[in-house]
This record gives C-alpha cells, structure tokens and sequence, in this order.
C-alpha cells in the first residue's frame, strides 16, 4: 500500500524534504513519494492510454468471463506489485481481488465466493509483500484520528498488522474456515518481496 500525497497525513507520520518519515512504533521507515509532476489529471491521462489500446484491443473481447487457469489471487494494491507481471498471467488467466494489505475481509470472501460458484475457480494464491504500509499504523489510532477528523469512527476493521507472515497465516485460515467457499483444498499464501521480486511461500498452521 503506497502513501497518497494529496491526502492528510495522519498523526504518526511526518514530512520529510526527500518523502515521508513514518515511526511506526519502535523504528522509523522513510518513503520516498515522487509524483508524476503533470497539469493534466492522472484519470485523463490513463484515459489516453486506454484510447490506444483499444486500437490493438483485438481478440481481446473474446475472452471468457470464468478465469482459464481457474485461479483467484487476492493480493495487496501497492502500486509496486504488478501480479500480472509477477505469476506471468494473460488477460483471462485469474481473477485478481485487491485491496489494502491484501487481506482476507469480508469482501474478499465476498469476491472469493462468486469467483468460485459462479465463475469455476479451484485455487488461491494469496500476496502480501515486503515493506506495506499496513504494517505503519494501528487500527484504534487510525480510527481516532478520523473520529476527530469527521465526527465519525469506522465500523469496520482497517485490517493492519505486524507480521507478514502470520497475516498471511491468518488469511489461509480465514478461508478455510469460511461455509461458503466450496473449494479449499488449494489455497496458499506468499510474501512478494519488493527489493528482489520474489515470492517467498508462507505456510498456512
């Protein structure tokens, strides 16, 4: 999960000439944040991009909606990790749920759920990776600061934790514990690391 510079940065975070100085509790970790200096909007600049691959768009519209390799991947949304890239995926290959952290929420099961009952997915693959800013902050600080920000405290979880691994291990066990995901007999969990761009395996208990 990569840090946005056009939002407020919260109370444990500070502002550094060359990015952000993050203390997470007992150690102090400097993102670098770059953005693409432009006067014209990031949407309508992707939206130029999208206009020239509609003219090699091709087959492209043939493709099924059920994944060929029968594959769900729920994985973090840092903008570092390009799944496609990373597993050598095609388009149709898997579905890919992201989200922050890559944790396994209700959502995702949400997601997991259709992809498998509807869509014939068998198997999951779960990525979380080195140096995620899931890791940077605490649910309840995060919380008052946006209760004191809005008036308002979030129901729901904002899902951060300490440790990759045992994240992932959580992950694994909250699909294997789920009712509603039919297929678990192929689910495993891997840590992407952002220095090397390898996947490292994490064992589920």
């Amino acid at each position: 999960m990569c840090l946005p510079t056009q939002h407020p940065v919260p109370r444990w975070f500070t502002l550094a000439s060359d990015g952000v100085t993050i203390t997470p509790f007992d150690e102090t970790v400097t993102v670098a944040v770059h953005p693409k200096e432009t006067t014209v909007s990031a949407i309508d600049d992707v939206l130029k991009n999208n206009a020239r691959y509609v003219e090699s768009f091709g087959e492209g519209g043939s493709l099924h909606g059920a994944p060929a390799r029968g594959l769900a991947v729920v994985a973090c949304m840092d903008a570092r990790l390009d799944v496609y890239r990373v597993l050598g995926l095609e388009e149709g290959d898997a579905h890919v749920i992201r989200n922050a952290g890559g944790v396994v929420s209700d959502d995702a099961i949400r997601s997991l759920i259709i992809s498998q009952r509807f869509l014939a997915t068998r198997e999951v693959l779960l990525i979380h990776h080195t140096d995620c800013g899931m890791m940077t902050f605490r649910d309840d600080s995060a919380k008052d600061d946006i209760e004191a920000e809005t008036g308002l405290r979030p129901s729901f979880a904002l899902e951060s934790f300490r440790d990759l691994d045992q994240d992932v291990r959580q992950s694994i066990a909250r699909i294997k514990a789920s009712p509603f995901i039919p297929s678990k007999d192929d689910v495993r969990g891997f840590v992407f690391d952002c220095e090397t761009g390898a996947l490292n395996e994490v064992k589920g208990d």
